[in-house]
């Protein structure tokens, strides 16, 4: 259900837009994997408890970890996974029904008094058929699937991320030329049917500063997809890139949108980007840790809030030694929780 959100190559960018399948990873090596399991040599505290305006779902991959781990006596282990089951992480609807996740979600947040945050992710061509290629398998497929989401969050509080990669993937070239003016229609009425929903904000995917470095390239294929009626954009989804760079990032390409708001996801860029080979630096690097926990207490008045939108421990894709994209992997996730603060 998650994917990659990368800078690419000239040349996986042909590749992509020519819908040939996706970009090779490599192999696992001695630099790539997590920590080995069991190898704890701390007991943590755990995490402080959730302040935030947002969900914890108590029923998360990572919740489940944290008991089949204390039933085994990996107790240590148990205790870094807890700084991930204990904060709210975006819930990723599945692509044939949203309806069950969505309504999950949003139900267990209005008995807590607090937000969901979801991703609607199911655009056709979504990935230009990479590691989360999939998505609706047309337009009518896809406005009948997001009017079906948009109907399950009903009145609950909701924040939704809308279609990681796409507006960037137009800039890119990754979407074929032939498919930009649907998925801008797409994007569009997405936009619209979402914020009919009374108290459900909206955030158009941007991409990150090591993907379109640029943002001025940015500004007006937003605009086609919508974003004046939305409320922001979003920023370094699945991505590692620094709270800093994003910032800097989210200010200008806001200033251009005429003052536009933006949330940034933090989830997994505690230890920034992995240096070098930026072309794959996106797929399961080793040696990332978790970043800023979620808040909408930001301290910036265009910066609405720090979110984990993807979900820390879930697979990139099939690569260094990965499951498929979206798969929960807990040796990446317990990787990342030690190496965080």
């Amino acid at each position: 259900m998650s994917g990659r959100r990368s800078f690419r190559t000239q040349t996986s960018i042909l590749l992509a837009s020519a819908l040939l399948g996706a970009a090779a990873c490599s192999s696992p090596d001695s630099t790539d994997a997590t920590d080995s399991p069991g190898t704890g040599v701390r007991s943590p505290a755990g995490p402080p408890a959730n302040t935030s305006a947002f969900w914890v779902d108590p029923d998360s991959s990572a919740a489940r970890q944290v008991k089949e781990w204390t039933a085994q006596g990996r107790t240590e282990d148990a205790a870094e996974i807890r700084k991930i089951s204990e904060r709210p992480v975006a819930n990723w609807p599945a692509g044939d029904d949203p309806v069950p996740d969505v309504r999950r979600v949003t139900s267990g947040a209005a008995k807590e008094g607090r937000t969901a945050v979801l991703v609607a992710y199911n655009i056709p061509h979504r990935d230009c058929g990479q590691h989360s290629a999939g998505g609706a398998a047309d337009a009518a497929a896809y406005r009948n699937w997001l009017d079906s989401f948009a109907t399950a969050i009903g009145n609950a509080s909701a924040t939704v991320v809308l279609e990681p990669d796409a507006v960037p993937h137009i800039v890119d070239g990754c979407t074929p030329a032939e498919a930009h003016d649907e998925r801008n229609t797409l994007l569009t009425e997405a936009v619209e049917r979402l914020k009919r929903q009374p108290r459900t904000k909206v955030y158009l995917d941007a991409g990150n500063p090591a993907w379109i470095d640029d943002p001025g390239k940015l500004v007006d294929p937003l605009k086609r997809a919508g974003v004046d009626r939305a409320d922001g954009f979003s920023l370094n989804v699945s991505n590692f890139q620094r709270d800093d760079a994003v910032k800097e990032y989210g200010a200008r390409l806001a200033g251009l949108l005429g003052g536009a708001h933006f949330v940034v996801d933090s989830s997994r860029n505690g230890a920034g980007p992995l240096p070098g080979a930026r072309d794959k630096a996106w797929c399961n690097p080793s040696g990332r840790a978790l970043g800023t926990p979620p808040t909408d207490r930001t301290g910036d008045p265009l910066l609405d809030a720090y979110l984990w939108i993807k979900r820390p421990g879930d697979s990139d894709g099939e690569c260094r030694g990965g499951p498929s994209a979206g798969t929960w992997w807990p040796d990446y996730a317990l990787g990342l929780a030690r190496k965080s603060r």
